[in-house]
């Protein structure tokens, strides 16, 4: 038992030091517990038209409809739809968020009663809200960028790994088909190897 113990405490430490095992930080396991879910592009701009419009509601009852705070709670909410969104539908993003803007704004607008007066409204909002609706979608426009850009470098690792071992597969392979040639009379046996025929 102490030599077995003695080993495995040897390995560990040899391990240890020899494998250079880097520390993960705190801050990327925490986002690694984080929710990582992968939406559509019609999902994406669903979650982010009902959020904006439920953080709308509670900014407008608690906040009395304040500009800075639905402004700020825009751009993570931003961010969120261009991570969580699937690599196929990336070019989404920056397109679902402005109209999220615009679903979340109408009940913090403090329109008149009236459609035209709501409509006014709306549009008065969007052209003072339009810094914060212009950062929001280029934090999605940036994040989908940079995930379309990785994505495509996985995918070209992928298929350079993919090439390198199916060439050695067929290096190692023995060649189909060949199979060597049997010497005339070496299978034959002794002694009955055929004399040619006397010419009559």
């Amino acid at each position: 038992m102490q030599g077995a113990f003695g080993e495995s405490a040897t390995v560990y430490r040899a391990g240890g030091s020899g494998g250079r095992v880097r520390a993960v930080p705190p801050v990327l396991l925490a986002l690694r517990r984080f929710p990582n879910p992968r939406l559509t592009g019609i999902g994406a701009g669903l979650f982010a038209a009902l959020t904006m419009f439920v953080l709308a509601c509670l900014d407008r009852l608690l906040f009395d409809s304040s500009e800075l705070v639905y402004g700020l709670l825009f751009l993570p909410v931003s961010a969120l739809t261009a991570l969580w969104v699937r690599p196929a539908d990336l070019v989404t993003a920056p397109i679902s968020v402005p109209i999220a803007f615009a679903v979340g704004v109408f009940p913090i607008s403090g329109g008149s009663e009236g459609f035209g007066g709501q409509v006014m409204a709306l549009v008065t909002a969007l052209a003072v809200h339009a810094g914060w609706l212009y950062g929001g979608t280029l934090i999605a426009g940036l994040i989908a960028s940079v995930r379309k850009v990785l994505h495509m470098r996985a995918r070209q690792r992928h298929l350079l790994a993919q090439g390198r071992t199916g060439g050695a597969e067929k290096a190692t392979r023995p060649a189909a088909g060949r199979v060597p040639k049997k010497v005339a009379g070496a299978g034959a046996p002794a002694g009955r190897a055929e004399r040619p025929r006397a010419s009559r």
